[in-house]
């Protein structure tokens, strides 16, 4: 059986970015929709389902941070937005609200192709043990994707819950910022902590805030009761 072809949305009101980077998606085999403002970047998410939303954060109508959230509203999606700046303030909104990367213009057409690439790779990514992880209140169900915590269901996004499983396969014990970027993001570097620093802080406010705990200076762990 044909494997389906997956889809991107642009969400983008320049045109000469708008069209190099659909052009460059459409090569690399995806099926590409573009919207040019905030309004029409919501209701092409709704109609045409993408698998990967590719979002500026200044668009008229309403701004990417308004879109991202209400797309992430409706159904989890991996977000990659784009700004105009390197404002820390941008990106860590953006981060909140619930992007899952980032990338600072002008940007390389073949770096945001293999930005998408590694979203979707992310969110396809078989787990090694479908097992529910079940840690006091928390339950994880890595097969389905889902998520409870003292029995009501949290909404969480594609990066988000992949970090959440992350922490929770080993419980108590400290996971270094660098360690996460290059097993999460897929980031080699040890740029970008401030990245994960954004994802630990919206999965503590919705899952509480007493969840994870801070190691200053190295990473991150996840506390949770008997």
């Amino acid at each position: 059986m044909r494997e389906r072809q997956r889809r991107v949305l642009i969400v983008e009101d320049e045109p000469t970015i708008a069209d190099s980077v659909a052009a460059r998606l459409r090569a690399e085999g995806f099926a590409v929709h573009v919207a040019r403002d905030g309004p029409g970047g919501v209701a092409a998410a709704a109609s045409t389902r993408p698998d990967v939303v590719v979002l500026d954060v200044m668009l008229p109508g309403f701004d990417g941070l308004e879109v991202c959230r209400r797309i992430q509203a409706e159904r989890p999606v991996p977000v990659l937005m784009l700004t105009a700046r390197d404002d820390e303030t941008d990106v860590l909104v953006g981060l909140a609200v619930g992007a899952d990367d980032y990338l600072t213009k002008p940007f390389s057409i073949r770096e945001l192709a293999a930005r998408v690439h590694a979203l979707l790779r992310r969110v396809d990514r078989v787990v090694e043990d479908p097992a529910p992880i079940v840690l006091g209140d928390l339950e994880i169900n890595p097969a389905q994707r889902r998520v409870r915590r003292a029995g009501d269901e949290v909404h969480l996004t594609p990066t988000e819950f992949d970090l959440l499983v992350h922490l929770a396969q080993r419980p108590r014990a400290v996971q270094p910022r660098e360690r996460l970027l290059a097993e999460i993001w897929g980031w080699g570097d040890g740029a970008g902590t401030r990245t994960v620093d954004s994802h630990v802080k919206a999965l503590r406010r919705k899952l509480g805030a007493d969840l994870i705990r801070t190691v200053h200076g190295i990473g991150y762990a996840l506390e949770v009761g008997e």
